[in-house]
């Protein structure tokens, strides 16, 4: 009897859970408050600030990052009022930095914290193009793939019932399951995100660039220098978990048409 109210219980939390993830209308079960994941996030992200060389205010570089993210998180604000989703980006507080490190990557955590890799910066050669990474990034925070991902870790190793009193009491279990989720510690911002994961980024993220004024074709020529980067070896930090192939072209080719519906272009 016990076993059947605890499934009863679990099954419960997981249908009051169940989200549609913006643009896509993809189902995903998040079972963790976003406000806790982020409470994580930043500490974290100023961990990572802490222990790494970033560029100060002043830098050109800095200058246009911060620029581009300010655009797209005008584009994802706007994007998320007309839906009436407003709630989805709660508690968002945006920063954007660029840490000095040849690692061809970059990153964004819950809460719309960006960190941006100086290796990544000869790579994408034009702002449009560093615009159509920083959208896949914040896409990913926007469509909640850490907390799917850490809900779904939960689920397995604590038990549905079991997941609020471990949130309550910041267990190693949830600070490990966070990490994992997020590829914090020594990789940090390699994130391990899944195919579907990084599918619906590049969609979202196409939609976000396009509404910041930024062309959305500038992703075709972007990905196929990711690709180029690789050189038969191992793939850059920013392939490491979503090879840039032909099919991912193909997917990006075959929504173009509906992420140039938001274009405007400045």
């Amino acid at each position: 009897m016990k076993k059947t109210f605890i499934k009863i219980i679990a099954a419960a939390l997981l249908i009051s859970c169940v989200q549609k993830v913006p643009i896509t209308g993809r189902r995903q079960v998040s079972l963790i408050p976003e406000a806790e994941i982020m409470s994580m996030s930043f500490t974290e992200y100023d961990k990572f600030k802490a222990a790494n060389k970033i560029l100060p205010a002043n830098d050109q570089r800095t200058m246009q990052v911060q620029q581009i993210g300010k655009k797209i998180q005008t584009a994802v604000e706007t994007f998320m009022k007309s839906k009436g989703l407003e709630k989805r980006i709660n508690g968002y507080k945006w920063e954007f930095n660029v840490a000095d490190d040849a690692t061809v990557n970059a990153w964004c955590m819950p809460g719309g914290k960006v960190i941006v890799y100086t290796g990544l910066l000869p790579v994408t050669q034009d702002e449009a193009s560093l615009a159509i990474v920083m959208g896949h990034e914040i896409a990913h925070a926007v469509a909640r793939h850490g907390n799917e991902r850490m809900s779904q870790g939960m689920a397995v190793q604590l038990g549905g019932v079991a997941i609020s009193v471990a949130m309550q009491n910041k267990s190693k279990d949830v600070q490990n399951l966070f990490m994992q989720s997020y590829g914090l510690g020594s990789q940090l911002g390699m994130l391990k995100y899944s195919r579907t994961h990084e599918t619906e980024a590049d969609k979202m993220g196409l939609v976000f660039a396009a509404m910041a004024g930024y062309d959305p074709n500038s992703a075709i020529g972007f990905w196929e220098r990711m690709a180029a980067q690789s050189g038969g070896q191992k793939p850059p930090e920013l392939l490491s978990t979503h090879p840039s192939d032909e099919q991912r072209i193909n997917d990006l080719k075959a929504f173009m048409p509906e992420a140039m519906k938001y274009y405007k272009k400045n």
